[in-house]
């Protein structure tokens, strides 16, 4: 498998908010944003459960198109909350070499 540019979700993220805007009736992109947070939300919750029994069923190629499509509506939840995959990456940066449980116990707590 060929490597995927890291500018992929860059692109990606660049094409989202190129939809904000635009007429809900011909974007589902724009749709999503014009409905708001609940919908973005809500549709997120239904990928992951999708990804999750996609997993369970062991199918490799459904746990990638619905790990696909859960990326893809994290990317549009971050475009409303105008935020970037950079934003994303640069914390995956700063954990890289941390192990999760010390990361964690540097969190403030909640």
């Amino acid at each position: 498998m060929a490597a995927i540019p890291d500018e992929l979700l860059a692109r990606l993220a660049a094409t989202i908010e190129a939809r904000r805007g635009t007429d809900p009736e011909r974007s589902y992109v724009a749709r999503l944003l014009h409905k708001g947070e609940d919908a973005i939300l809500k549709k997120i919750g239904e990928e992951a459960t999708e990804t999750v029994m996609a997993a369970k069923d062991g199918d490799r190629q459904k746990i990638v198109a619905e790990t696909a499509d859960l990326w893809f509506h994290t990317l549009v939840m971050l475009a409303h909350y105008n935020l970037s995959p950079a934003d994303v990456l640069a914390e995956l940066a700063r954990r890289e070499g941390l192990s999760g449980i010390d990361e964690k116990a540097r969190r403030s707590p909640d």
